[in-house]
């Protein structure tokens, strides 16, 4: 019988349950595929916590690639199309039933690693730089932890709009990926609200990525020049506090926002552009997707640890 991993209480990554499960037929518009890669994205141990709160049990995570086995009705794939996808709960496991809606087509010259590497996160750099603050050229960017899965999809896809980039990072190793990746200056975390001043010649950051939250989340905000963006999409560091409007005020008139991908992905057609775009950058070379680890189902408990341990860099899979 396939496997999947299973939620039954939340709480730390010891709660992950890998256990058989039986996978319904596929009804009308919908496939099953078999799960060749699933992506591990921080999303997924704020579900498995309970910090965003989904009613137990439940499958866990949201993002995969593989090969379609069986098809129901109304459906235009077919068996052996090779497809990936990033919002369907459920995908740590053998064989999933998914949407047609949700799933997109993988190119012949990406692979199934890549291809369940790159959605989720991709999309969200995608969205960031193209749509919740849509990057120009010169504009000066910091991008937090950037040698993350995240990070660095986000310094590449901001360079390429011809941005000027500066990125934070926290350790030796993690410079020399964000700079290969593109980064104008790496800093640590220590004052690099300074650092952006003197990137910027005193004006500030024209938009701030910041997927770490709890910890970076002031400094942040003093980095952002008068009218600039801070965009906070994470929280790896934990929750930010609740925040007084008039602080926003004070920094200078700027825009803070917290978005998500289901409100930038809300169409087929728009999920097709982005995942589009993502794909034709990787095929030419222009955009590079570094897998950090890779792990069976079974130990999907030890790569929550490691990615929530902030030590890791690019995208962590789960291999069936």
């Amino acid at each position: 019988m396939p496997r999947a991993v299973l939620v039954r209480q939340t709480g730390g990554p010891e709660v992950l349950e890998l256990t058989e499960v039986d996978v319904p037929e596929p009804g009308p518009g919908e496939v099953v595929v078999d799960v060749a890669a699933a992506g591990v994205n921080y999303i997924d141990t704020y579900h498995r916590s309970g910090l965003y709160p989904i009613e137990t049990p439940f499958g866990l995570g949201l993002e995969g690639a593989g090969r379609v086995s069986a098809v129901g009705p109304d459906t235009d794939l077919t068996v052996g199309d090779r497809v990936a996808w990033f919002s369907t709960r459920g995908s740590y496991a053998d064989q999933i039933v998914l949407p047609t809606a949700d799933v997109v087509r993988v190119p012949d010259q990406v692979d199934d690693d890549t291809a369940a590497a790159l959605l989720l996160q991709g999309v969200t750099a995608h969205y960031l730089v193209s749509s919740t603050y849509p990057v120009k050229s010169d504009d000066p960017v910091l991008v937090h932890a950037a040698a993350g899965g995240v990070g660095l999809l986000l310094v590449q896809l901001a360079k390429a709009r011809g941005a000027r980039v500066l990125a934070t990072v926290s350790t030796p190793e993690k410079e020399a990926l964000a700079r290969e990746a593109g980064a104008d200056e790496v800093v640590g975390y220590e004052e690099f609200d300074k650092h952006a001043r003197a990137f910027t010649d005193g004006q500030g950051m024209a938009v701030v990525y910041d997927g770490v939250g709890k910890t970076t989340f002031d400094q942040s905000v003093a980095s952002v020049r008068r009218r600039g963006y801070m965009v906070l999409y994470g929280a790896s560091s934990g929750p930010v506090p609740p925040v007084d409007p008039q602080r926003l005020n004070a920094a200078g008139s700027i825009y803070l926002t917290r978005p998500k991908s289901g409100d930038y992905a809300v169409t087929p057609a728009e999920t097709r552009w982005r995942t589009g775009e993502l794909f034709e950058a990787v095929v030419a070379g222009d955009l590079k997707v570094r897998i950090g680890g890779k792990y069976p189902l079974a130990d999907a408990a030890q790569a929550h640890k490691d990615l929530q341990s902030r030590k890791t860099t690019g995208k962590l899979l789960l291999v069936p």
